[in-house]
């Protein structure tokens, strides 16, 4: 007997939603069993992002290195981890700080990292320094500082866990990067020129290290909002003059920590080479800044003069 055709599209619809429910326990699935056994190094587990992300790798069964600067932040987090752990499916992870404003420290680091299983499976860097403030009130010492943190300490430990990976003739390293390594933002000028240079090595490392079997990720995200934990609601409709400053803002529009790690967990898996992670508005400003850069700094420099203007009246 024929089914009435008003039951076909919800018995399509049904059909549609229980094979998308499959797949994406098998990709669940398949994301676990990826990492089992792998060693997974997170320059900041201490970190939204890094807590997150050693959330999932640690259920999914990999050998952790989780550093950061605070040794009770990484003992509260340890703890968190193997409290409700099952040690017969999950490693007790291993602790190590890492400060990379101590670049002297780094070396020290490397073998230490290296001491714990001898070898490195994945790589992430996700530390990060941020700065908003203009140009000329930035010191020389505050530009060195995030230059060290951003770009410099993560590119010196890759140096030195690349012996490592070479040797065994595969690895991944994964650079938490952000947008602003593409697309300068105003009043960001430290923290996007940290980021364009982190964004520059780890591009040149990726075809470098290639012929080793060896991985390089890039992740560039928009900014972390750690309090977003819902969606916000539609934004209402500007008038024109405020149009130019609602363009600027949203250039860096959060994403949450979680969301971030669960992108980092799938570019592993998935061995994808670049992500970008950002809402529609600053993916049409990298097109704008290729394409038509002339209109994309008008929009960006109406967007500060109309935000100047505003804190003069205030």
């Amino acid at each position: 007997m024929a089914l009435p055709s008003v039951m076909v599209l919800p018995l399509l619809i049904v059909i549609a939603a229980g094979i998308y429910y499959i797949y994406t326990e098998v990709i669940h699935f398949m994301s676990k069993s990826l990492v089992r056994n792998k060693v997974v190094v997170i320059t900041d587990a201490v970190s939204g992002v890094g807590r997150e992300c050693a959330q999932l790798f640690h259920k999914g069964g990999a050998r952790l290195v989780l550093c950061g600067t605070s040794w009770d932040k990484l003992e509260s987090l340890y703890d968190s981890l193997t409290s409700d752990a099952d040690p017969r499916e999950t490693f007790a992870p291993k602790l190590v700080i890492l400060d990379f404003s101590d670049m002297d420290s780094i070396e020290e680091v490397v073998a230490e990292v290296g001491d714990c299983y001898g070898c490195v499976d994945v790589l992430i860097c996700n530390s990060s320094m941020k700065l908003k403030a203009p140009v000329q009130s930035v010191s020389l010492e505050l530009d060195r500082n995030i230059m060290d943190i951003n770009y410099f300490g993560p590119s010196t430990l890759a140096k030195g866990v690349l012996p490592m990976m070479i040797s065994r003739r595969s690895g991944h390293i994964v650079l938490v990067n952000s947008i602003q390594g593409r697309l300068a933002v105003p009043f960001r000028s430290s923290y996007a020129a940290s980021k364009h240079a982190a964004q520059a090595f780890f591009d040149c490392l990726r075809a470098e290290v290639e012929e080793y079997g060896i991985l390089v990720s890039t992740i560039s995200h928009t900014f972390i909002n750690a309090s977003a934990t819902m969606p916000s609601a539609p934004t209402p409709p500007q008038p024109p003059t405020e149009q130019p400053t609602n363009i600027a803002s949203q250039l860096t529009h959060g994403v949450r920590p979680s969301v971030l790690a669960n992108e980092i967990m799938r570019t592993v898996n998935r061995k994808r080479k670049e992500v970008l992670l950002a809402h529609p508005i600053p993916r049409v400003a990298l097109y704008l800044r290729s394409l038509f850069p002339s209109f994309l700094f008008a929009v960006v420099a109406a967007g500060v003069k109309d935000s100047a203007l505003a804190d003069q009246m205030q």
